[in-house]
């Protein structure tokens, strides 16, 4: 078990991208009070520079670098993953944490699922390939947190672009981690952050204030790095709303679908309505 005291210090340093707001600015600032170096990489010049400014006021311009950067675009992730090492020349924590969530259907318009799994999927991917390697080569102890998605576990109907990316991610790190423990001499570990209701730009829509249900995104972090001290891979978070007891059972009704062969997303179907009620309310 990757002990993170080793990661999670002076002088290492930790990427993330996604990281000018939400979990991944909470995440980049809780690196870098552990004394990393911290990169964060997103679009939007004057959020990732309000982002940057807010971080070097906690650990000093010496230790803080903010890169514009697409993640959809491997070319762009390429270059991004040169200049740090220049600057910094190892990167030991790799957070794979942008997404977009916009409204879709199965026959939305191409651009915005190119423009879902762009982010989402593929970003996680090639961000991890291109980090990953250098990661590997240097031989220290690092981590890779994916960020993920209760919905590309339960995948509710309304998002299918959304869902399918996400459950792609859940897919592709089960499949990393495999690979690093089974990796002669590696000293990585890969993680699955679930976060829950989180009070984000993606979840808030037009609210100004957080709802009580909601987690904020620094509580996100403190459960994840909770988790990563447990060497946990699964980083499953509740929020206010939803305690893990809730969280299990609707994934294993998720997965009896198969097992079953009831329909598929049963849960929303209105003739199993009444079973999935009485689902939850078994003493397990």
């Amino acid at each position: 078990m990757t002990n993170i005291q080793e990661i999670l210090k002076k002088p290492n340093v930790a990427v993330i991208t996604g990281g000018a707001s939400g979990i991944g600015l909470a995440a980049a600032k809780r690196f870098a009070k552990a004394g990393m170096s911290v990169v964060i990489a997103d679009l939007g010049g004057d959020r990732l520079a309000t982002a940057r400014g807010e971080l070097e006021a906690m650990a000093g311009q010496e230790r803080v670098m903010a890169v514009e950067t697409d993640v959809s675009d491997k070319s762009s992730l390429e270059a991004f993953e040169r200049a740090v090492v220049q600057r910094f020349g190892r990167v030991h924590v790799l957070m794979n944490n942008a997404g977009i969530g916009p409204e879709t259907s199965i026959f939305s318009a191409e651009a915005d699922w190119d423009g879902v799994l762009g982010v989402n999927l593929l970003g996680v991917i090639n961000g991890t390939r291109v980090f990953g390697a250098n990661m590997l080569a240097h031989g220290e102890p690092g981590l890779i947190i994916n960020t993920g998605s209760k919905q590309g576990i339960t995948t509710p109907p309304g998002n299918p672009a959304y869902n399918v990316s996400k459950a792609g991610v859940k897919v592709f790190t089960e499949a990393l981690e495999h690979e690093l423990r089974n990796t002669e001499g590696s000293k990585m570990s890969a993680h699955l952050l679930i976060p829950g209701f989180v009070f984000t730009g993606l979840t808030k829509g037009d609210r100004t204030e957080k709802p009580a249900g909601a987690w904020t995104p620094e509580q996100t972090v403190d459960f994840m790095i909770e988790s990563l001290e447990r060497g946990d891979f699964y980083i499953l978070c509740p929020d206010n709303d939803v305690a893990r007891p809730l969280d299990e059972r609707r994934m294993a009704w998720a997965i009896g679908d198969i097992i079953e062969n009831r329909p598929p997303l049963s849960r929303w179907h209105k003739d199993y309505a009444d079973r999935f009620k009485a689902f939850l309310e078994e003493k397990r």
